[in-house]
């Protein structure tokens, strides 16, 4: 086998070509950028955002609202999603992320009221809604706010 025979494996992926490397090359002496001007210069080129001196769309446009940065976000879970346990188990966040109840902690796990719940559970949990408390109660279980 010569260097001039080698083939890339089927599937494999291509060197990406070499400027700058002399004229025959393809992408020699200029490098593919051209003659001079703002875009052939190294570190050339305009911000992100600018339209050439034009007031940039993103100040052009009224802003409205805001970003509430001490926002809760919770994981929600209903108590009809807690049929899933045996009787008498402890629910907290790791046993609903082990049922794939939950995906993300985020900043705690609320319990909706949604459906009925026929087990007696213990269930933990950052918040619970009015209707939760109740279903879990009649249920027979308790519910521990964390």
């Amino acid at each position: 086998m010569k260097l001039n025979e080698m083939k890339a494996s089927e599937g494999a992926r291509f060197v990406s070509k070499r400027i700058g490397r002399g004229l025959g090359s393809g992408t020699g002496k200029t490098s593919g950028k051209g003659q001079k001007g703002q875009n052939s210069r190294s570190g050339g080129g305009v911000a992100i955002g600018f339209e050439g001196g034009q007031t940039p769309a993103f100040k052009r446009f009224p802003k409205r609202g805001f970003t509430n940065y001490t926002r809760k976000e919770y994981a929600i879970v209903n108590v009809e999603d807690l049929n899933k346990f045996d009787e008498g188990v402890t629910v907290d966040y790791d046993a609903l992320k082990a049922a794939g109840l939950v995906g993300k902690k985020l900043d705690g796990v609320k319990v909706l009221g949604q459906g009925k719940l026929e087990k007696r559970l213990t269930v933990k949990a950052a918040k619970f809604s009015k209707t939760a408390l109740k279903a879990i109660e009649e249920a027979g279980g308790t519910a521990e706010v964390l």
